[in-house]
């Protein structure tokens, strides 16, 4: 039997807020391997390392004094479960509650295929576990990322099923994907790292599947995520600059430029000018660019696939189900049109 690590991330009173509903769920899981659990404790205190220690006695407790992000906290423990020789490597979100087989589920789904990179748990939503939270996750081809299926009603389809990238709630990596691609972009800190990383997969001739029998329940809100404009508008731009052929940036910058507009215009309204602002100050400190350059080259390195497979994968709709509006039905068909223009080109020469 494969040896699993299981991890989870706590940030100050995020424990005493989902822990034990999650926790629950992982001690009856049905898996008949060796599985040990790690909390990363990001911003660790003496009261919440004492309250993960009483309530999660069998984890390993990683205590990280600044609050890491998502991306490191993950990192330091996935690090150390490659060290220890763990086979696969899976993250759940601690305000999920996991079925008993979800575990078992993701092992079966990831053994069909040694090329699978990423298996991804059925999530859906809590407490309305009649909707999905996602089926896997979509790429539009400016960046966005956003899940497939989200609020729908599951329509039963159990078939393991290809995905651009997996969530980071409900995710397993074999050890050996991670060790070809490498872990989370630690430059992103939360928000976009698994469309990365999936990504990347691949470009190096991985997989990334959903698999629906493993189910996963998620106390996702949304409002919660859009907050974090910045991280999620600034990553989805390096996610694309790392990515992409040059080919491919350059064909999609007329697009890009129009997007950017947009999203100005849209930001004057909505408040979050500064947070436009901050992106494009980004981009243009220059003691950013020596990181974007080597973590593009990194990323190219890894391309074992051509450049038509991977945008077959990649949507020219962007489709946020909580903030669809009339601006999103004028544009889809525009830059649908467009994208469909730059895949034929590519597919014609590559």
């Amino acid at each position: 039997m494969k040896k699993i690590a299981i991890i989870l991330i706590n940030y100050k009173d995020y424990a005493a807020k989902y822990l034990a509903d999650c926790w629950a769920s992982l001690r009856a899981q049905d898996y008949a391997g060796e599985i040990k659990f790690f909390i990363v404790d990001n911003a660790s205190t003496p009261e919440s390392f004492e309250y993960l220690k009483k309530n999660a006695p069998e984890a390993e407790i990683i205590k990280n004094k600044n609050n890491d992000g998502f991306a490191k906290g993950n990192n330091d423990a996935m690090n150390l479960a490659l060290a220890l020789n763990y086979d696969y490597v899976i993250l759940f979100n601690m305000d999920t509650i996991v079925e008993k087989d979800c575990v078992s589920e993701m092992v079966k789904a990831a053994a069909t295929d040694a090329k699978i990179g990423a298996v991804q748990a059925r999530l859906m939503l809590y407490p309305e576990k009649e909707k999905v939270n996602s089926l896997g996750n979509v790429t539009h081809f400016l960046g966005f990322g956003y899940s497939a299926g989200y609020q729908e009603k599951f329509n039963g389809d159990l078939s393991v099923k290809d995905i651009m990238y997996p969530s980071g709630a409900a995710v397993l990596f074999p050890a050996a994907s991670l060790k070809k691609v490498g872990l989370f972009d630690e430059e992103f800190w939360m928000y976009n790292e698994d469309q990365d990383l999936g990504w990347r997969l691949w470009l190096a001739g991985y997989r990334c599947v959903l698999a629906p029998r493993a189910v996963v329940y998620h106390k996702y809100e949304f409002g919660k995520s859009i907050k974090q404009f910045y991280y999620m508008d600034r990553n989805r731009l390096i996610t694309a600059f790392k990515n992409y052929s040059f080919l491919t940036l350059i064909l999609i910058f007329p697009a890009f430029v129009i997007m950017e507009l947009g999203l100005l215009l849209y930001s004057l309204k909505s408040g979050w000018f500064k947070e436009r602002l901050r992106v494009w100050l980004y981009f243009l400190t220059p003691w950013k660019w020596p990181y974007l350059l080597e973590a593009r080259r990194r990323t190219q390195r890894l391309r074992e696939v051509n450049e038509s497979k991977i945008l077959k994968m990649i949507s020219g709709k962007i489709w946020y189900q909580e903030v669809a509006d009339n601006k999103l039905k004028f544009i889809n068909p525009i830059f649908n049109a467009y994208w469909k223009l730059v895949r034929g080109f590519i597919s014609l020469i590559n």
